[in-house]
Parts: structure tokens; C-alpha cells; sequence
């Protein structure tokens, strides 16, 4: 199955969306560090311990000075548990708070990427904000403190060359086979990686189309399509993720043969030391133990050495998503406090990314603060694109869209939206209750201005004979209700707080026609003095307007008052 990769085909840049999280929080990675030093130096005493045990204690019946020592020892490891639990501890919450700020700030992104740089499908993007798990099981595992404990290795070469002399060469000659092989697995893992998450995220992608569309998929028999498309991208996902599982596991057995052999050997060489009275027996028992530390943390990055790889191949894709375009620019943009309500397009011109010809040719457009617009035009003529550019989704490829006078790529389109109210083709609700997918949270709509326009929609009645009324909880999009009802309670939603500027796109288009009659007798009241957009197939709600523009091929075919338009419209078809 083709599907578009998300990896990144150029280098990506600096990421500060996760550099300045991990840098805010860099106080915690210091205490972790120190943390890390005590317990290091702490697993020195157990070898310490054994070496004067053997050396002192045995030899002299010494036991005053064992009991002594090992009251000594079990102080150090109380403190060495302590430290370990405190250390996890600080992990943990740096990971914590650099996984809630870098989720703020890509889902924050993900709300505002332009469309019209989008890349992937649902699915993909899904899967994609899923990867940041992948992320903190790296700031906040057991592979933070593995790096941690790696510089830590030279000190404990150091004491089993103070104790043992040339015996640390052994565990020396056992460090390059363990940095070796992970080395050598490491491209082939870096490569399986990203392979082994785009697969996911093929697998993410049926998913979601499938439980999205469940219903379509059972009307139109689609089932075998999608299961066909599912069973090849688990297929392929298996595969990719064995190939990964057995590169890694050759690294894990030459790190868990090496920290064998390194024990072996200091064992082999340390009798023949003895024998050289060049060391105590004492001093082998320390060094070996001393030489399972040294080789142990290789041992532990080469085991979590696929996870790291998994976390690199997550932050470039995530990295490559935060480098997309946003409608929020980096420089300080215009926040109006409200909205006249004049609109204009100059020499608009549009392509949807991917397409070959122009959705939108050089558009000149005037909506003048209070008019009412209406636009006709065949499926495909361009209507619906030239009322989401209106709306800010899309920006032009050549030409400018303005609100008021000003561009509206210079201003906060967040705020423009507080102003606007749109109510699209698809009536798409939220998973929660009437009232949320009506108020939406913002400030200033109360219970008084929700039933007012709940009254002028419809909503108010079919709620009422609804059990939990506002308060029922709606499933995903809304499904359970008619779409007359979605739309119903999409244009509730459009209309509440009395926004300046109004874009319908086909909002009747769910409703009999008694029902969009009685809203269209509502609105023609609700409308007055506002900017409003129009777009539509039904004559009917042309009583809304008192201008029509008629789009086809993606220009403005005709521009004109409504009885005008709709009488040179007409009167091809009399004559004929």
C-alpha cells in the first residue's frame, strides 16, 4: 500500500520546543547528576568492603572491625537507596514537566498549521502526536539514567587500577567490543526506526478511517478493502519491528557476553597476580566486582539502544511537524477588538497544495461592512474555497485577503475568529455535551444567550424532548442525531454572541423544508447589519442576501444585487 511518509527530507532546525522545556528544568537535571555521583561513588564501598574483609577481617578473626564495617556499609546503603528512589524521583519530574510543556506547544501547533501545508492523512497526524510517549520514555526511563551513569565508568577504571594495576585492562579491552557492536547496530536500527513508525502510522491511518467512517464503511461494503489495507500494514509493521528486535538483540548478548568475560578475565589474570604477590585476594574479589560496574552501563544503553533510536526517529518527525507553517507568526500581530466587517479580495489567486490548476483566479472582491452576499456556482466552481480564505484557513498564492482594511496574514487570527462566526458544509460536533458544543467555553456566552439562539435555530426544540436536554453527553461528530440536528446546533453555535461578520457554507442542507423555511423566516431578522457569506445550492436561502455572485471555473462569473442576478439567471432557461 502507497502512503506518504512523514520522515523528513531535509535537516531539521533548531528544535526550541524541546531544548527550552529540558533547559527550564535544568535545576532538576543537576540534582539528578549529583544524585548520580553519590550513588556511583556509593557502589564503590561494597568493593571496598569485600577487598578489607578479605584482606583484614579473615586473616586477623577481626570481628569488631567487621561488625564496625558492616554497620559503615549498611549506613552507605540506606543513603544509596534513598539517593536511587530521589533520583528516579527528579527523572520522573523532569519528565513530567517537559512532556506537558512539549505537548502544549505541539498540540498548540497542531491547531494551528496552516492547511494548506498539512501533511499526512488524520491517521498519520494521530499517530505522529503519539510519538511524543516515545520522547518521554527517553527524558524520563531507565535510558536517561544509563547516560547519566556512562561517564561514571572512568572512575571505577581508575579504582581498579589503584587496586589491581594492569587487571584493568581486561575490562578496558571489554569496553571497545561493547562500543563497537552498538556502533555497528546502530545504523541498522536508526533505519528500522523510522521504518518500523511509518508503518505505525499506516496502521494508525486505517484505523482511524475505518472507526471514523464505521458506519459509510458497512453502507458501501468497504470492509474488505479496509481490512485488506489493515492486514498489510500490520504485516509489514510485524516485519520491520522483528528486524528490529533482532538487530537490538545482537547488541544486548556482546554486552552481556563482554560484562561475562570481563568478570572471567579479571578472575584469570588476578590468580596469576596472587601468584606474583602483586595483588591480595582481597583485591581480585574488589576488582571483579569493580569490573561488572564499569562494563554494566554499556550493557544497559546497548539493551535500551532501539528505544533511543525509536526517540531520535520521534523527534525528527515531530520536529519536522513543528517546522511547518502556522498561522501564528513569530513577530506580533494585529489583535483586533472587534470587526467592521469589510472583507476584500485583491487579485486573489489560490491552488490547493498538490493540484494542477488554480482553485481561484484573480478574485476582486468587495464585501462592504453589513452586506449580505450570496454565492452560487457549480460542485467544483470554487464557492466553498473562496468562503474559507474569508475565514483565514487558506492563505492565497498570490494576491491578498483583507479584513478591515488590513491583511490577514498580520493579524491573530485567533482573535479575528472571536468575531466571526461560521457554520461549514460538514456539521462536525465535539465529544461532550449540547451546551459545550454550543458555548464552546468561551467568556461571556451565558445560559440566557445559548437558549436565545437555540430558539432561533431549532435547537431548543428537539432538546426538550431529549432526556438530559443540553446536558446530554453527544458521542464523536455527534453521531445519534439527524443531520438536520448537527447542523441545527452548528449554527447555534455560529450565531452565539452575536458575531459581526456571518459564513454559512450550505448550512440547510440537512433540514427539510419546513424546517429551513421557519429558520430562514428567524434568521432574516438575526442577520441584520452584519457581514454575511453565503454559500449555497438552494435558492431559498438567497432570501438572506441582497447581493449573488456566481463562481465558475474558479472566477467570478457574475457580481450583482440578488433580484438582478437571479432575473439574468432565469431568463436563459424562459427562452429556452
Amino acid at each position: 500500500m502507497s502512503t506518504e511518509s512523514l520522515v523528513p527530507e531535509r535537516k531539521p532546525r533548531f528544535a526550541a520546543w524541546l531544548v527550552e522545556p529540558m533547559l527550564a528544568n535544568k535545576s532538576t537535571y543537576m540534582k539528578v547528576g549529583l544524585a548520580a555521583l553519590l550513588i556511583n561513588l556509593f557502589g564503590l564501598v561494597t568493593s571496598l568492603y569485600s577487598m578489607t574483609v578479605y584482606d583484614r577481617v579473615v586473616p586477623n578473626n577481626a570481628t569488631t572491625s567487621l561488625v564496625a564495617l558492616t554497620i559503615g556499609l549498611l549506613i552507605v546503603l540506606v543513603f544509596d537507596f534513598i539517593l536511587r528512589t530521589l533520583r528516579a524521583y527528579f527523572i520522573d519530574i523532569a519528565g513530567a514537566n517537559v512532556d506537558r510543556e512539549v505537548g502544549q506547544r505541539t498540540f498548540q501547533r497542531l491547531l494551528s498549521i496552516r492547511l494548506d501545508a498539512r501533511r499526512g492523512s488524520t491517521g498519520q497526524l494521530t499517530g505522529l502526536m503519539r510519538e511524543l510517549e516515545s520522547l518521554r520514555d527517553f527524558l524520563a526511563s531507565a535510558t536517561m539514567t544509563a547516560i547519566i551513569d556512562v561517564p561514571f565508568i572512568f572512575i571505577t577504571l581508575l579504582v581498579i587500577g589503584a587496586i589491581g594495576g594492569w587487571l584493568v585492562m581486561v575490562p578496558i579491552v571489554m569496553i571497545p567490543i561493547v562500543v563497537g557492536a552498538g556502533l555497528l547496530t546502530y545504523p541498522a536500527l536508526d533505519r528500522l526506526a523510522g521504518s518500523v513508525m511509518n508503518h505505525g502510522l499506516n496502521k494508525s491511518s486505517v484505523l482511524v478511517e475505518a472507526i471514523g467512517g464505521l458506519e459509510t464503511v458497512k453502507v458501501i461494503n468497504a470492509a474488505p478493502l479496509l481490512q485488506k489495507r489493515w492486514l498489510e500494514a500490520t504485516d509489514s509493521h510485524a516485519d520491520s519491528s522483528l528486524r528490529q528486535r533482532l538487530v537490538a538483540t545482537l547488541g544486548v548478548n556482546v554486552a552481556a557476553t563482554a560484562q561475562s568475560l570481563s568478570y572471567a578475565g579479571i578472575i584469570v589474570v588476578g590468580v596469576f597476580l596472587i601468584a606474583d604477590r602483586h595483588l591480595t585476594t582481597g583485591g581480585l574479589i574488589a576488582c571483579s566486582l569493580l569490573g561488572g560496574r564499569a562494563v554494566q552501563p554499556l550493557g544497559s544503553i546497548a539493551q535500551l539502544l532501539s528505544r533511543l533510536t525509536g526517540a531520535r526517529t520521534a523527534y525528527q518527525q515531530v520536529n519536522a511537524f513543528m517546522s511547518q507553517p502556522s498561522e501564528i507568526s513569530e513577530s506580533d500581530q494585529l489583535k483586533p477588538n472587534k470587526l467592521q466587517g469589510l472583507i476584500e479580495f485583491r487579485n486573489v489567486t489560490f491552488r490547493y497544495p498538490g493540484a494542477k490548476q488554480d482553485a481561484l483566479k484573480d478574485i476582486n472582491l468587495v464585501i462592504k461592512p453589513g452586506e449580505r452576499v450570496g454565492i452560487l456556482g457549480r460542485i467544483g466552481s470554487g464557492k466553498s474555497t473562496l468562503a474559507r480564505m474569508a475565514l483565514g484557513l487558506y492563505q492565497p498564492t498570490d494576491g491578498l485577503v483583507m479584513i478591515d482594511g488590513t491583511d490577514l496574514r498580520q493579524m491573530d487570527l485567533v482573535s479575528v475568529r472571536r468575531h466571526v462566526g461560521a457554520a461549514l458544509q460538514e456539521s462536525v460536533l465535539l465529544t461532550g455535551s449540547i451546551r459545550e458544543n454550543i458555548i464552546l467555553g468561551r467568556d461571556g456566552i451565558d445560559d440566557e444567550e445559548m437558549l436565545r439562539v437555540a430558539r432561533l435555530t431549532g435547537v431548543h426544540d428537539f432538546v426538550g424532548q431529549i432526556a438530559n436536554g443540553y446536558d446530554l453527553k453527544l458521542a464523536d461528530r455527534g453521531e445519534g442525531l439527524s443531520g438536520g440536528q448537527r447542523q441545527s446546533i452548528a449554527l447555534s453555535r455560529a450565531l452565539v454572541g452575536r458575531p459581526s461578520v456571518i459564513v454559512f457554507d450550505e448550512p440547510t442542507s440537512g433540514m427539510d423544508m419546513q424546517s429551513e423555511e421557519i429558520l430562514i423566516a428567524r434568521l432574516a431578522e438575526e442577520l441584520a447589519d452584519r457581514t454575511v457569506i453565503v454559500v449555497t445550492h438552494r435558492p431559498s436561502l438567497l432570501k438572506l442576501v441582497n447581493r449573488v455572485l456566481v463562481i465558475q471555473d474558479g472566477r467570478i462569473a457574475v457580481d450583482g444585487p440578488r433580484d438582478d442576478v437571479l432575473r439574468r439567471l432565469t431568463q436563459p432557461q424562459r427562452a429556452a
